[in-house]
């Protein structure tokens, strides 16, 4: 299986875990690594090649930092550009129909933050799901997502095994249901 990782971090020098997870990403040669904002430091992207890359993948991981309960903005504008009627969804729209589809975030917030009467008051699950709707309605699988959180507290040993855990998510999750095509 071709796996392509979208990495979407607008300071990836500032991010201790972001950058050991790709260090320990580039060590599988299976896994095809794009970082937008090294591709596109001026936001114009580039649709169609991105459209390419997707077609050449059978599993896409976008991994980033949990920003405000959503994306990166560079991440959400790749969405809009991207993922367009005609060739995502729509009439014609089928290019992402039974692509496995997950994402692999970074919180600053802990793990008991991220619960239910937390003080972010949801689940990571609860809150990742708009991208779980995303991905549902463009027909691709959705593949339970990957996290690491109080990224400010983590020990040289939790990131070590955070390293190993990632690779082995990204090459061996499975999709938690199938999706249906528009």
């Amino acid at each position: 299986m071709k796996t392509l990782v979208i990495v979407a971090h607008p300071n990836m020098d500032a991010s201790r875990i972001n950058k050991a997870w790709l260090e320990e990403l580039r060590t599988q040669p299976e896994i095809t690594i794009h970082e937008l904002y090294l591709e596109y430091p001026d936001e114009a992207i580039d649709a169609a090649r991105e459209q390419g890359l997707l077609a050449q993948h059978d599993r896409i991981i976008f991994q980033y930092p949990f920003y405000w309960y959503s994306t990166p903005p560079l991440l959400k504008k790749w969405f809009d550009l991207v993922l367009l009627y005609g060739w995502a969804y729509g009439p014609g729209g089928d290019k992402m129909v039974d692509k496995e589809v997950g994402a692999a975030i970074s919180t600053y917030g802990s793990t008991e933050s991220y619960q239910r009467g937390g003080s972010n008051l949801f689940t990571l699950t609860e809150l990742l799901s708009p991208f779980r709707s995303l991905v549902n309605f463009i027909g691709a699988d959705y593949l339970p997502h990957f996290a690491l959180s109080d990224v400010s507290n983590v020990t040289d040993e939790q990131l070590a095994q955070s390293k190993r855990d990632y690779v082995r998510h990204v090459t061996t999750a499975k999709p938690l249901e199938a999706a249906f095509s528009n």
